[in-house]
């Protein structure tokens, strides 16, 4: 006889039609959000127009995500653009975004990771402790599914850990000095999986990366194997010169890349 809790019924409710979302990165609307900490939320309006504000977003800066009826999202737009134009107001579409999303080291569905739901073999399962996720994890809690396992990788540290790659600068631009060419970088991020190397083993994936040209280095995010993961220690992640495949030493990086005080403050 089962000694597990019973199971509730929950009713789930698809709202993407009706709810517009926007994310704010400066103050171009009347609100109080001096009191608004990291993840929290507040109440504002636009006129008649009430919001949901919330300090979260996809990037690693300060920032705001406004909540509101999808009727109203081209009027709050516009009042954005308009109020926002002596602060230098600019809008960034999903290029820019996916660039700063790498360089504060969020991952993302389907490209960083496999959710369960979608993780045919247990090689592409991922537990929160693995993805960097394990602050989500309240083990002390009253039970939940999954929560024996946790509690088991916890006392014992994974086998593999999200962390973040540095491509040394010096030795790309010697493999590409070889076949006598200046480096060659995507204009965008990329999400495909790419091999990580310790010696002659491979010890990991990197699954995206680009330039960061607020850094002024190339990252990338990866999952490597223990006892790999050591910030400062040197890898190599495969790079395609020429069409050639070749590796360029890399450092392990701790996340994020990029975490101004500002954004928790």
């Amino acid at each position: 006889m089962s000694d597990l809790p019973p199971i509730h019924s929950v009713h789930l409710v698809e709202l993407d039609a009706e709810v517009a979302q926007l994310a704010l990165h400066r103050q171009v609307f009347r609100a109080d959000l001096d009191q608004v900490r990291f993840f929290g939320a507040t109440t504002g309006r636009v006129d008649d127009v009430s919001l949901t504000i919330t300090r979260t977003g996809y990037t690693g800066d300060l920032g705001y995500e406004l909540w509101f009826d999808a009727r109203h999202a081209e009027r709050i737009w516009d009042h954005l653009m308009t109020r926002g134009l002596p602060y230098g107001l600019t809008p960034a579409g999903i290029l820019a975004l996916d660039i700063a999303r790498i360089e504060a080291g969020l991952i993302l569905l389907d490209v960083d990771y496999v959710p369960a739901r979608k993780a045919l073999i247990e090689a592409r399962t991922s537990s929160p402790f693995e993805l960097g996720l394990g602050w989500t994890v309240r083990l002390d809690k009253d039970y939940f599914v999954g929560q024996r396992v946790l509690r088991a990788e916890q006392a014992h540290p994974s086998a593999w850990q999200l962390r973040g790659l540095e491509i040394d600068w010096d030795g790309l631009e010697r493999l590409y000095a070889e076949v006598g060419l200046p480096v060659e970088l995507p204009a965008t991020a990329w999400r495909t999986s790419v091999p990580v190397y310790a010696g002659g083993e491979q010890v990991g994936y990197a699954t995206s990366g680009c330039w960061s040209p607020l850094l002024k280095r190339y990252i990338a995010l990866a999952h490597l194997k223990a006892p790999h993961t050591a910030p400062g220690s040197g890898l190599d992640m495969e790079v395609t010169v020429e069409h050639r495949r070749r590796r360029a030493p890399a450092r392990v990086r701790a996340l994020p890349f990029f975490n101004p005080e500002r954004k928790r403050a």
